[in-house]
């Protein structure tokens, strides 16, 4: 399918024959996806910082204990929202390279399904599944 042919769906995506994994229509495909995710992470940001720099003023201490209780979960939110941020740029890089849908632990492909779900996977299912066991026996 030529790049400059309608956008490839995840239908059309999966059914795709192995031979295929990480050709040039799957890794603009996860390009655009992983894109979006940026923009929206961006513009989000930008609304966050917009909303807590409103100077409002209460009389009511219960109401000012509120909205500082609203301020603190809307800036965890967007430091999650970072960090996935850094996970998309690192994702997108790797597409430039040339490793992007191959685990980098042990070479082989991480897989479509698991992209499509968590398209800034570095590892495959099994590998992911070691570092989280390794990770609870630290802990």
């Amino acid at each position: 399918m030529p790049a400059s042919a309608k956008p490839l769906t995840e239908a059309a995506l999966l059914k795709m024959p192995a031979a295929a994994y990480m050709n040039a229509d799957q890794l603009a495909f996860f390009r655009s996806r992983l894109e979006a995710m940026r923009d929206e992470l961006l513009s989000n940001a930008a609304n966050t910082g917009e909303h807590l720099k409103e100077n409002e003023n209460f009389a009511d201490p219960n109401d000012r204990a509120s909205m500082e209780e609203e301020h603190m979960l809307e800036q965890r939110v967007r430091d999650r929202e970072r960090k996935q941020l850094k996970k998309i740029n690192s994702a997108l890089k790797r597409i430039d390279s040339g490793e992007y849908g191959w685990c980098e632990e042990t070479g082989e492909p991480i897989g479509l399904p698991r992209l499509l779900a968590r398209p800034t996977a570095e590892y495959s299912i099994e590998a992911q599944e070691r570092h989280e066991m390794q990770e609870k026996l630290r802990a």
